[in-house]
């Protein structure tokens, strides 16, 4: 590895502490270090969990610890390493979606003649995340750009153009009772908040039915059935929400406590179908009447017109922006929306299906994660996520693609280790390692589903070695809390160590 590269990417990564480090403490030897590590794996209230680490010396190469490293274990969220580093090495960090508003029909006085068409490019930013919260914001821009090309009425359909991704909505093998949640959100080329509502819940009186409100603007694209009740102060709380499926007709059936409230995020049915319908609000909202429906382009009964004017393109954050939602957030649906982009890169004779979907994002991200050296003929992703229990890695490939990534050219290495969470800082990361030698200086990557706990990313030693480290946990009965205080402990033992 080149020292000089390898040199500025420690200097990225040491930047990341909140406060030097003592210099009193003798710190640890490697050996030392090492059995620390065995007892923690050998402890024995997880006895029957499987464990798999690999954690390697980024100077040397060379392994520091190892157990059952080439064991396939399901990685959750730590899928999402190799789709983030998929995309910066096929999209690069400057990517940008582009969302082009037009019409195939003339403006006449103040009247838009024909459809307003939105075309997707599996943006899944269009919302508030970059907004301040804002879901609307980019929407009444749009209405303003309209205003400015004179349109005051539109008397035709607000069609949405999904087209570029295929309509597979979910991944392949994620569990049907997740689909409500937003973890869980259908995937598709127009994306609006996450394809989600946010939905409070408001204790009222014992006994009585909660008071229920959602976002954006309860907007009638769903129908909500309340069947919770609030609870008298001293009673147990519960929260219960339900949707059928290929439907938004959600039930709430939560216990609420008095005096509280309870707020989730909820996946929607056909994100195409709610982002031109939430559209078509806000435009009559903002004085722009529209005489037509809100209509998916798979619903219409007549094909558009083959030629169109550009109204307006509404560009999104760069790639590098958006994968520190996707690390640091740990948000599935731009995961898995990046890897059905790089889909539609792979060239057309190798393909018999849509460009935009996974299984033609994961052949052409595979070509990168063997570039990287990982046994490709051995690791099985069928999804961007990690949500899928399908998805089965080693951990000495995780090692193996981060400690490429650590050496790749500076604008790709820095975008993909500044999305990453940092101990006790920020991320999914910011309630661990509050103290200790590993806060602010492990950034890494966490994994969470049932009975599956993983940590992966990279560590600085006391004496300012940097390390990639993979630890992954499966098949545990015990609560998901005390495997992560055994990845707690390696990382925090991994920081101390000191052999100058």
């Amino acid at each position: 590895m080149n020292r000089t590269v390898l040199g500025a990417a420690a200097a990225i990564l040491l930047s990341a502490c909140s406060g030097s480090r003592s210099t009193t403490s003798p710190g640890l030897a490697r050996s030392e270090a090492s059995g620390r590590i065995e007892n923690a794996l050998n402890a024995e209230a997880h006895a029957h969990a499987i464990w798999g680490v690999s954690i390697v010396d980024l100077t040397t190469g060379v392994a520091l610890y190892e157990r059952n490293a080439d064991r396939l274990l399901v990685p959750a969220s730590n899928a999402k390493l190799y789709s983030t580093s998929a995309a910066l090495e096929v999209l690069g960090p400057d990517f940008v979606f582009e969302t082009v508003v037009s019409s195939p029909g003339a403006i006449a006085d103040d009247t838009l003649r024909g459809p307003l068409v939105i075309t997707g490019s599996g943006d899944p930013t269009i919302g508030g995340r970059f907004r301040d919260g804002d879901e609307l914001a980019i929407f009444r821009e749009w209405a303003d750009e309209l205003r400015a090309h004179g349109i005051r009425h539109i008397d035709g359909d607000i069609v949405g153009d999904d087209n570029f991704f295929d309509d597979t909505p979910l991944g392949y093998g994620w569990s049907w009772d997740d689909e409500p949640y937003w973890y869980s959100a259908e995937l598709g080329a127009l994306s609006f908040n996450d394809n989600c509502i946010d939905v409070t819940v408001f204790a009222t009186t014992p006994g009585q039915p909660a008071s229920i409100t959602w976002r954006p603007f309860n907007t009638w694209y769903v129908t909500i059935e309340n069947e919770s009740v609030t609870v008298a102060a001293d009673s147990l709380a519960d929260e219960e929400y339900s949707r059928s499926r290929a439907t938004n007709h959600i039930r709430v059936r939560s216990r609420i406590v008095a005096s509280e409230e309870q707020r989730e995020s909820l996946s929607i049915s056909n994100p195409t179908a709610y982002f031109v319908h939430v559209l078509r609000e806000v435009l009559i909202r903002e004085g722009i009447t529209v005489g037509g429906r809100a209509v998916d382009i798979d619903d219409m009964d007549d094909p558009l017109p083959s030629t169109s004017t550009e109204l307006l393109r509404h560009r999104s954050r760069p790639l590098s922006d958006i994968i520190s939602v996707v690390n640091k957030r740990s948000q599935n649906l731009y995961a898995d929306q990046l890897l059905k982009v790089i889909g539609t890169r792979l060239p057309a004779h190798e393909t018999d299906e849509p460009g935009g979907s996974a299984r033609n994002g994961i052949a052409l991200a595979s070509r990168v994660w063997a570039t990287a050296g990982v046994d490709t003929s051995l690791a099985q992703i069928v999804d961007g996520s990690g949500l899928s229990r399908y998805n089965l890695v080693t951990p000495r490939m995780t090692t193996h693609l981060l400690s490429w990534m650590w050496s790749r050219p500076a604008t790709v290495r820095d975008a993909f280790l500044d999305s990453l969470p940092i101990g006790g800082v920020d991320g999914t990361l910011a309630g661990r390692y509050d103290v200790g030698a590993a806060r602010g200086e492990v950034r890494a990557k966490t994994g969470t589903v049932s009975n599956v706990s993983t940590l992966s990313g990279y560590v600085a030693t006391d004496d300012g070695t940097p390390l990639a480290f993979s630890i992954m946990a499966n098949n545990f009965v015990v609560d998901t809390d005390e495997m992560r205080d055994v990845q707690d402990l390696i990382v925090t033992t991994l920081a101390s160590i000191h052999n100058r």
